[in-house]
């Protein structure tokens, strides 16, 4: 029996289509970062939520530039095998334009750089602590890198005590070697969720999926059991879009009321948020502004 080849599509239904960015706080953030040569995965993964975010004061920042090691499939980050050096001064310049934005909650997220010995941790808790001591009051999510399982260095971040700490598991066990770098592992994915919650019981812990890749009901509810079982306090689920013609095709595009009933069905598994829709990815500020409350005791 011969399995008939996986149906692409290229044209985005109606519930995708976004403004084009502008704006005055959009200018000034895109300016400010660009200046001091900070990277916004906003911009690096061509989010379709910039406007919105930028607009409303939210902006995830990329550390350690934005050369990434690895090659995943599905992301727009441009990679090479050793990317610039890390710029020293990038803890303050962070840290800076994070005081002047005056967020109350910020997502901190980081390229791989498998090229360095500590793959940027120590780098990445001087990123974390700067913005902490300009910005007392501040929320900071750090969606973090495998760092291919040492724990030694998740410990790292986990000893810098960012209020959530995020790694992404991307997709379902099967499609993960399709879809991630051959340094990544869905297991290995698993078990740093766990190990950030069982050395960091009193925080949270997040992760994410992308679907319309080609993976089954089944196995997307597999994903979130295994993420839950796991620890895993906030789950964001999202539509996979591709980023050019070089990058993995969509197989489909879910509508919105599948999103809607994912998004039920992982309240019912126990998370104590889920963000589930087509435009929804890692950082959205609607589970950030959630996150923020339930931490400060106000959800």
């Amino acid at each position: 029996m011969t399995t008939a080849p996986a149906k692409y599509y290229s044209k985005k239904p109606p519930w995708l289509k976004v403004p084009f960015p502008g704006g005055d706080r959009y200018s000034w953030i895109k300016s400010r970062s660009t200046r001091l040569n900070l990277s916004t995965v906003c911009e690096e993964a061509n989010c379709p939520n910039i406007g919105e975010c930028w607009n409303g004061g939210t902006a995830t920042f990329m550390l350690m530039g934005d050369t990434c090691t690895r090659g995943c499939r599905f992301c727009a980050v441009k990679s090479a095998k050793y990317p610039p050096a890390l710029d020293a001064d990038e803890p303050s310049k962070l840290a800076g334009t994070i005081k002047k934005m005056n967020l109350n909650y910020v997502v901190l997220t980081t390229v791989n750089r498998d090229d360095l010995p500590d793959q940027g941790a120590s780098h990445i808790s001087r990123c974390i602590k700067a913005t902490q001591k300009t910005s007392p009051r501040l929320l900071i999510e750090m969606l973090m890198p495998d760092f291919r399982g040492e724990k030694e260095l998740i410990q790292k971040i986990i000893d810098a005590s960012p209020a959530v700490l995020a790694h992404n598991l991307e997709t379902v066990r099967r499609l993960t070697p399709e879809v991630r770098d051959y340094r990544a592992d869905y297991e290995q994915s698993l078990e740093v969720l766990r190990y950030l919650k069982t050395n960091c019981p009193k925080g949270y812990t997040k992760s994410s999926l992308m679907l319309g890749l080609g993976e089954s009901r089944r196995e997307i509810l597999q994903a979130m059991e295994d993420m839950r079982d796991a620890g895993v306090d906030f789950l964001t689920i999202g539509q996979y879009l591709q980023p050019t013609r070089k990058h993995l095709k969509v197989v489909k595009f879910l509508h919105p009321d599948e999103f809607n009933e994912l998004g039920q069905i992982g309240d019912e598994l126990g998370f104590d948020y889920v963000a589930s829709g087509p435009l929804v990815r890692s950082s959205y500020k609607a589970s950030e502004f959630y996150i923020e409350r339930k931490i400060r005791g106000t959800a």
